[in-house]
């Protein structure tokens, strides 16, 4: 599993709307993100950094270092 955890999710939506591979939904009942395909996670990190309360954890064992271009 790569995404741990969503704990503290608000329901705004910005996770699911950053992940390119379509890993996240919105749950229809509780309206917090759920990870509904985890296979197809693709570690990014786009939705732990879109996550404006930080409620997204990624297992240790799955991160990867985050590369980011200034150039």
């Amino acid at each position: 599993m790569s995404i741990h955890s969503i704990n503290g999710c608000i329901g705004c939506g910005e996770c699911v709307k950053s992940c390119p591979t379509d890993v996240l939904r919105l749950d229809p009942h509780t309206g917090k993100a759920v990870i509904k395909y985890v296979a197809d996670c693709q570690i990014c990190h786009l939705c732990r950094l879109y996550c404006p309360v930080d409620a997204i954890i990624i297992s240790a064992e799955k991160t990867i270092p985050v590369v980011v271009s200034w150039g």
